[in-house]
C-alpha cells in the first residue's frame, strides 16, 4: 500500500511523482515548508516504490592535493586560502588501486579517483593524464568496484577517453544554486560546471553531481539546486554539509550550523525531485549529526552514501556506516562486490583504526580484499 497521509500537498506531490510526473521548482518549495516528519515519511515512500530497500556505498581517494588555483570558499585546497594541509601531486597509479582494494574491502560499489585542480588536462599535463588512464585500468581490471572520477572540467576529447577506459560516474557537483554560486566561487562559473556535465553525459558517462549545504544559501537556494540537476540529469546526488575547515573564507565567517531537520528536509524534497537519483549523504554528516541522529536522512528518502575518509576531513568506519544503514531499516548494496559484511562489521567492533580509501591513500596497510 502507498503511503498515504492527511497531508493534501504531500499526498498530491506523491502521486505524482508515482505516475510519472516530474515535480518543479513550485512543487519543491511547497514541499520544503510541509512537517518535518510527515514530509521524511512519504519521501522514504517514494524511494520505497523507485529503490531496491539498499543504500549504494562509494568511497573516494585525494589523488592530487593541494594548490588548486581555483577559489571556492569552502574548499581546503584552493592555493588562495592557508589551511595547512597535506599537499601532493597525482600518486602512482599502484597507490591508487591500493586505496580501490580497500574501498572494495570495505564495501564500496564504487570508487573515485579525485584530484584537486581546474581540470585534468590531457594537452598541457600529458605525463599526469597518461598516469590518471593508467590509474583507471588498474582498478578497473584489478578489483570489483565500479571506476568513478572527478577530474574537473573536460574537453570532448578527454571525456570520450574516459569513458572508453569505463569510466561510470563522473562527479562534478554544482555546490548550490545558480543564483547563490557567485558568492562562493569567483575563477569561473556555474555555467562552467553544468557545461562540463553536459560533455560527460555527451561522452555517454552517468552523472554524479550536488550540493554543499550550510554555505549561508536560503532554503530556496537548495531547492533551485535540485531543480537545476534535473536539467542536467543525474543519477547520484550528493549532498554534502559544510564542515568548515580554518583558513578558508567560509570558516572565517562562523556560518550557523545546518540543523538535523533542514538536513531532513532537504533530503526529502531531494526524493521527491530526483526520485529515481541516489540520494547520497557525503561529507559534512559526521560533523553535523550525532551517531544517533544519522540513520535519520536513510529514513527520509536518502539511499546512498561515502564511506571512509574525505578528500581533507576524516570519516568513519565501513562497520559504522553499515550499523546506520541498518538502523534505517535498509541494506548495503552489494551489487557489483559481493563483499564480507561480517569482516567489516568485526573491524568496527574491535575498535581498531582501519585505513580507509581517501587520504591514506601511501599506506601500506594490508589490501587483501578477500579478507
Amino acid at each position: 500500500m502507498v503511503y498515504e497521509s492527511d497531508n493534501r500537498t504531500i499526498d498530491d506531490a506523491m502521486a505524482r511523482v508515482l505516475d510519472g510526473e516530474q515535480l518543479d521548482r513550485r512543487d519543491g518549495l511547497a514541499l520544503l515548508a510541509q512537517p518535518v516528519d510527515e514530509l521524511a515519511a512519504a519521501a522514504d515512500a517514494v524511494r520505497a516504490q523507485f529503490g531496491d530497500g539498499t543504500v549504494d556505498a562509494c568511497s573516494i581517494v585525494n589523488a592530487k592535493a593541494g594548490n588548486c588555483a581555483e577559489d571556492c570558499g569552502f574548499c581546503a585546497q584552493s592555493v588562495h586560502f592557508d589551511t595547512g594541509i597535506d599537499t601532493y601531486d597525482f600518486l602512482d597509479p599502484a597507490e591508487i588501486l591500493a586505496a580501490a582494494k580497500r574501498a572494495e574491502r570495505d564495501g564500496a560499489q564504487r570508487f573515485g579517483i579525485v584530484v584537486a585542480e581546474k581540470g585534468v588536462s590531457k594537452e598541457k599535463r600529458p605525463e599526469e593524464w597518461a598516469d590518471v588512464l593508467r590509474a583507471i585500468r588498474l582498478v578497473r581490471d584489478e578489483t570489483d568496484v565500479e571506476v568513478d572520477a572527478s577530474l574537473g572540467i573536460l574537453t570532448e576529447e578527454e571525456a570520450r577517453i574516459l569513458a572508453d577506459e569505463g569510466i561510470n560516474h563522473y562527479n562534478h557537483n554544482i555546490e548550490t544554486s545558480p543564483r547563490y554560486f557567485p558568492e562562493i566561487v569567483d575563477t569561473h562559473s556555474f555555467e562552467d560546471r553544468v557545461e562540463t556535465l553536459e560533455v560527460a553525459k555527451e561522452a555517454g558517462m552517468d552523472l554524479c553531481a550536488g550540493v554543499i549545504l550550510g554555505m549561508g544559501e536560503a532554503p530556496t537556494d537548495r531547492v533551485d539546486a535540485a531543480v537545476a540537476l534535473q536539467d542536467v540529469g543525474v543519477s547520484s546526488l550528493p549532498v554534502n554539509i559544510l564542515n568548515p575547515v580554518a583558513g578558508t573564507p567560509l570558516a572565517e565567517l562562523e556560518l550557523p550550523d545546518v540543523t538535523t531537520e533542514e538536513i531532513i528536509r532537504t533530503i526529502a524534497v531531494y526524493r521527491f525531485l530526483h526520485p529515481q537519483a541516489r540520494v547520497r549523504l557525503t561529507g559534512g554528516r559526521e560533523a553535523n549529526l550525532d551517531a544517533d541522529e544519522q540513520h535519520l536522512p536513510f529514513e527520509a528518502g536518502a539511499d546512498g552514501v561515502l564511506t571512509g575518509d574525505y578528500l581533507t576531513t576524516e570519516g568513519q568506519s565501513a562497520g559504522d556506516d553499515i550499523e546506520v544503514i541498518e538502523r534505517a531499516g535498509l541494506e548495503p548494496n552489494v551489487d557489483g562486490n559481493e563483499f564480507d559484511l561480517s569482516a567489516v562489521k568485526a573491524r568496527a567492533d574491535d575498535g581498531v583504526a582501519v585505513d580507509t580509501a581517501a587520504g591514506t591513500a601511501s599506506s601500506e596497510a594490508d589490501v587483501d580484499s578477500s579478507e
